[in-house]
């Protein structure tokens, strides 16, 4: 989106401060007493911006030996919704830090799983503005 003021605040390494790649561990290890249970690691990637709201995707790429279109990913907007490990209500105060004056965070919300491709699954993060 080439008028998207927010674009410079989050870029592939603020995104990455935002959900760590070792998130992903961290979660399978309390999921499943095991780091290398999981079927993915995990990313968050900036989407855009509309007039009254940012755009984010959390990105679930297939770890090798493993299959990601037989892992239960529908499931997943509800347990990353509330899960401490994953910790969006944190990611979204972040968001709002970074915003400084521009703009503040309101309600955010977790759309469908949608996959990408066999190995590429994701995660729609809304996240209102006002």
């Amino acid at each position: 989106m080439s008028n998207d003021i927010f674009s410079p605040l989050f870029t592939a390494e603020v995104c990455k401060k935002l959900l760590p790649p070792e998130q992903a561990d961290i979660f399978f290890e309390a999921l499943f007493g095991d780091a290398e249970e999981g079927a993915y690691d995990i990313e968050l990637r900036y989407d855009g911006a509309t007039e009254d709201s940012l755009r984010f995707d959390i990105l679930l790429h297939e770890r090798p030996g493993r299959c990601l279109a037989c892992n239960l990913t529908q499931g997943l907007p509800q347990v990353f919704s509330r899960h401490p490990v994953i910790n969006i209500a944190g990611i979204v105060s972040e968001v709002d830090s970074l915003l400084g004056d521009r703009a503040t965070t309101g309600d955010w919300s977790l759309g469908y799983t949608q996959q990408q491709s066999r190995s590429l699954h994701s995660i729609p993060l809304s996240i209102k503005l006002s």
